[in-house]
């Protein structure tokens, strides 16, 4: 994929802020993404419930639950789940 072209967002949803707050304030794992292992396919993007990973396949741990649906679906292994440090 060229830089000039983009790749369609298929997220049925964006994230917003709930009733209860931002939702990544009580997660237990964050995805880390290793960008020398990733060959930026975009499943990571697409199979996220929460449409938190951009176009960079940068994460928004603002919003990010940390369920690992990203790490799991990764055909490279180049997501770790990693324990949240308080």
């Amino acid at each position: 994929m060229t830089p000039s072209q983009k790749r369609e967002r298929l997220a049925m949803s964006r994230p917003l802020e709930g009733a209860t707050g931002k939702t990544g304030t009580w997660r237990v794992f964050r995805p880390v993404v290793d960008k020398e292992t990733c060959n930026a396919c975009g499943l990571c993007a697409t199979y996220c419930p929460d449409g938190v990973i951009s176009d960079d396949l940068e994460i928004d741990l603002t919003y990010c639950k940390g369920c690992g649906i990203c790490a799991n679906e990764c055909p490279k292994k180049a997501i770790a789940m990693v324990r949240e440090e308080k």
